[in-house]
């Protein structure tokens, strides 16, 4: 009496295909569960026995083995419930299981009820992948399992209903393939923000380019305010962007209900306070962090010396590279963190320093200090960085509205259009990526702009790194002018965005 049961898994962010396999034999009543299971999948052996004798079917009193394969996998979490009951029930005779290519996964009540589990989406793109035709889900989970294509897929509400469809007698229809709704969600705009014009501009050139940038200014200046304001005029995007961030949102189980794809830029804004592990990822269970929440999105680090130095370290390997590799005993898994970085600082302690009033209250030494937290080679891989200057009241009681994000999103797409051509059609890429191959050829400057490179070069001490952001920044400024060659214009531009002066500036 043996049965197979075919399920999927998760490693990291993708799904892998488990198999549940279930020997009854005679001899003292015993159930065990091997294949290196956690302790939620221990467990199951009680909601697995309790859903079965509710459910009016009979307990087998024999000695149960199961094994979920590859038995080398640790195997995590609720989601095998539901296969190790079927593997039991056909093992027993009681049900027969369907000659058709089908995966199984669902968390059970003790009723047999079935239970929304995370991760469904990963788990349907490998299942599709591995030649997978069926999959029984939660019902709660259908609407995600069928961003799948090519997947047919079932949702169950009990074990009595897919009971009843398996035998024949209320055959289930399938999941019809969810769909968005045309509607766009709102976000802040823009036309809420007076005055800050040299602000925005250095946005819509983030926005157009995917780079990083850094805003400084006094409290209350707007910086949080432009900050939150920034996913509203980036493109929209892709269905492979949409699926890429939908997968890391269902593994957290973070997916807003009635809404299965994330088709929105995520903004990801976490407290000064946060760890290492939380930013980057990790635990004895690697989970993704706030970077990879914040995939194909906005990192937004307000105070952001405030942010523990050890912790903002760990973001220059993922600024590089676009993604994060977290090694525990278990073994190593990668996360993408294709981020935009956005943060916000006060010029000192008091956050007065510079500012005309003569407010500010800090020593030298001491705004010193505040600026030295943030470490050289973080700052070098921060594309633009401008200063945020106070409102001043006749901007406050101006009259009408400013440009509103759906203007200003119009040449951002424009630029990005442009891109796109560049490094080609199906890319997701964007200027702030390109590889010193691109930057041979999209960034060719005539003698004018190198004169103009070198000069900077030697005047602001800039490093091999920061010199080829100006060209990147330069490039984007270039774009969304709609200019094909580099000019002296966005050069000039480009490298006054990094003449903040960090230190003392007697």
């Amino acid at each position: 009496m043996l049965s197979h049961v075919r399920s999927m898994g998760l490693q990291g962010i993708d799904g892998y295909e488990v198999s549940v396999e279930c020997f009854i034999t005679n001899g003292l009543p015993a159930f065990d569960v091997v294949g290196l299971p956690d302790a939620a999948v221990k467990e199951a052996r009680e909601r697995v026995r309790a859903a079965i004798k509710n459910c009016g079917f009979k307990f087998p009193v024999s000695r149960i083995t199961l094994n979920l394969a590859p038995a080398g996998t640790k195997k995590s979490g609720t989601l095998y419930d539901l296969p190790i009951l079927l593997g039991i029930l056909a093992a027993s005779g009681a049900v027969r299981l369907p000659k058709t290519q089908c995966a199984f996964l669902g968390e059970l009540s003790l009723q047999g009820e079935l239970r929304p589990v995370s991760g469904v989406l990963p788990m349907a793109l490998a299942a599709r992948e591995l030649g997978i035709t069926e999959l029984y889900v939660p019902q709660t989970n259908a609407a995600e399992a069928t961003l799948a294509d090519g997947l047919t897929v079932y949702g169950v509400q009990s074990v009595r209903e897919l009971v009843s469809h398996l035998t024949g007698e209320t055959p289930l229809a399938p999941a019809v393939p969810w769909q968005p709704e045309q509607t766009e969600l709102p976000l802040p705009d823009f036309r809420d923000v007076k005055g800050q014009e040299n602000v925005k501009r250095a946005l819509e050139i983030a926005a157009a380019g995917g780079h990083n940038i850094l805003l400084i200014g006094p409290p209350g200046s707007g910086k949080s305010m432009l900050a939150k304001r920034l996913p509203s005029i980036l493109p929209e995007m892709s269905r492979a962007e949409a699926l890429e961030v939908t997968k890391i949102y269902s593994v957290m189980g973070m997916l807003k209900s009635g809404e299965p794809l994330v088709r929105t830029r995520p903004f990801r804004s976490p407290h000064h306070t946060v760890s290492a592990v939380s930013l980057a990822g990790g635990g004895s269970n690697p989970k993704p962090g706030e970077i990879s929440l914040a995939h194909r999105g906005v990192l937004f680090l307000d105070e952001f010396p405030e942010f523990h130095r050890d912790t903002l370290e760990v973001l220059r390997q993922p600024i590089e590279d676009g993604s994060v590799t977290i090694s525990r005993v278990q073994g190593t898994v990668t996360y993408p963190c294709r981020f935009m970085l956005v943060c916000a600082m006060n010029p000192c302690k008091c956050g007065w320093y510079g500012d005309p009033s003569g407010r500010c209250t800090c020593s030298q030494a001491s705004v010193d200090q505040y600026l030295g937290r943030i470490s050289g080679p973080m700052l070098d891989r921060i594309d633009i960085i401008v200063e945020v200057p106070a409102v001043h009241f006749e901007e406050l009681s101006r009259r009408g509205t400013a440009e509103p994000s759906s203007e200003i999103k119009k040449r951002v797409e424009a630029a990005r259009s442009i891109q796109r051509e560049r490094f080609g059609a199906d890319s997701a890429r964007c200027n702030a990526q390109m590889e010193p191959a691109d930057l041979r050829t999209s960034c060719v400057l005539d003698e004018a702009c190198t004169n103009l490179m070198k000069t900077a070069f030697e005047r602001l001490g800039m490093t091999a790194r920061s010199y080829d952001r100006v060209l990147r920044v330069a490039r984007t400024i270039a774009d969304l002018d709609g200019a094909a060659e580099i000019g002296p214009q966005h050069i000039a531009e480009a490298v006054q965005y990094r003449t903040f002066q960090f230190g003392s500036r007697a």
